[in-house]
């Protein structure tokens, strides 16, 4: 029988009080240490040991567009980030909560571009059209005898009154009156 000394029986003792103690069971049912099962332990005030279970860390919000980080919104995975009022959802701009600064201002400057492009081709269309017409008046000046102003205003004195719905009936009145 080995006699040991009080010095290092009550160090072993505490060491196995220490294993003891950090023993604790999961609560739910899954019980595997996955990356979903992650758990803390945490000394009630009654001095107990619990479980905390941690939940994922989320990577936050990227915009749609550049792919990069969006500034000014909290990193939550997608289940508690919806559970959020709309004020702590977005940034208080055009497309806050999806879209970057530097893709919104992207944005802007295409649309202009394309408008002023639009514009553009509508007056290069006007243009042509112009030209157009001078060429058929050159034209109609060299092969018509009469003056141009002559056809104008024959074209623009022409009246037209469509037939009214009474003069296709009859007279209400009778026809022996």
């Amino acid at each position: 029988m080995c006699i040991r000394d009080r010095s290092t029986q009550s160090t072993w003792d505490y060491q196995r009080k220490k294993r003891m103690i950090r023993r604790v069971h999961y609560r739910r049912k899954h019980t595997y240490r996955t990356a979903s099962n992650k758990i803390k332990l945490a000394k009630t005030p009654g001095g107990q040991l619990a479980l905390q279970y941690r939940t994922k860390r989320g990577k936050g919000q990227v915009c749609g567009d550049t792919g990069a980080k969006l500034n000014g919104l909290p990193h939550l995975r997608s289940k508690a980030f919806k559970r959020l009022s709309k004020v702590k959802r977005t940034v208080s701009r055009p497309y806050g909560g999806s879209r970057s600064a530097g893709a919104v201002k992207t944005r802007i400057v295409r649309a202009f571009l394309l408008e002023e492009l639009k514009e553009l081709k509508k007056m290069k269309t006007v243009k042509d059209q112009k030209k157009k017409i001078k060429k058929k008046e050159k034209v109609a000046k060299k092969q018509s005898p009469y003056p141009h102003s002559l056809i104008t205003q024959s074209y623009s004195c022409l009246l037209y009154t469509s037939p009214s719905p009474r003069d296709q009936r009859g007279s209400r009145m009778p026809s022996s009156a």
